[in-house]
């Protein structure tokens, strides 16, 4: 969710203002992908290299982490979204960690939206988790991709069909990079207080449209293919006198 910071300093104003009004914006993306029946949404809201900003603009997201989670936690529950937050939390003071707990736990048996919260996230920290969680648990057995795929924090969403990043930049920026092996990506330069539930709507059929080939051949390349070995055949058999 990019471009908070740069949508403030256009206006004049300090970037604690983007992630304010930015803020706004995460209730009306949930809430439509809710409402298209989307399996997963996960919002990338604060990096494990983010702790490298001003002390003042990291506080200002933790507290607006903590408005959101006070302010939308029964609706979660009303509407029938799984929150679950995946990261490093053990920064955040325990009242918002309880208010964490406390969604993560009435919204356990919910069974639409699956809603994930990244926040202290970082890509690479989610796969060395993994790896250091099997191998404690089974010293000296081997490691599969199955295996790393179950310890991922969140493995029941699945992996990424769609990854959109806002705000112009077109990197991934370690947001789940296991998950998102073979992910469509789509970077919008709509900075992230502009960006609406229209377009992310939008967004979404444009990509649907795209043939997913994961590695292998596209339909019609396997029907040209099919045409040439038929067409090889006929050949072969001609030369045999056939």
């Amino acid at each position: 969710m990019d471009g908070n910071g740069r949508w403030a300093n256009e206006r004049r104003h300090t970037r604690v203002w983007g992630h304010i009004r930015g803020a706004r914006v995460v209730n009306e993306i949930v809430r439509s992908a809710s409402e298209i029946n989307l399996k997963a949404l996960t919002l990338y809201a604060f990096s494990t290299e983010n702790w490298n900003r001003p002390k003042e603009e990291v506080q200002t997201l933790f507290r607006l982490l903590k408005k959101f989670l006070i302010r939308e936690g029964e609706n979660i529950v009303a509407n029938n979204v799984q929150f679950k937050m995946i990261g490093d939390i053990s920064h955040l003071n325990e009242e918002t960690k309880n208010l964490i707990k406390k969604i993560e736990s009435e919204s356990s048996d919910c069974d639409g939206l699956k809603l994930n919260f990244a926040f202290s996230y970082g890509g690479r920290r989610e796969i060395v988790d993994a790896v250091n969680s099997f191998v404690a648990q089974n010293p000296g057995k081997p490691l599969t991709e199955d295996i790393i795929s179950s310890r991922m924090y969140r493995p029941d969403a699945g992996d990424v069909d769609l990854m959109i990043r806002s705000g112009g930049d077109q990197r991934i920026s370690n947001f789940m990079l296991w998950e998102s092996n073979y992910a469509e990506l789509f970077f919008t330069a709509t900075k992230w207080p502009d960006f609406t539930s229209k377009e992310f709507v939008q967004i979404i059929d444009e990509v649907a449209k795209r043939e997913r080939r994961f590695g292998a051949l596209s339909k019609s390349a396997n029907i040209k293919q099919e045409g040439n070995n038929a067409e090889k055949e006929k050949m072969e058999a001609i030369s045999h006198g056939n």
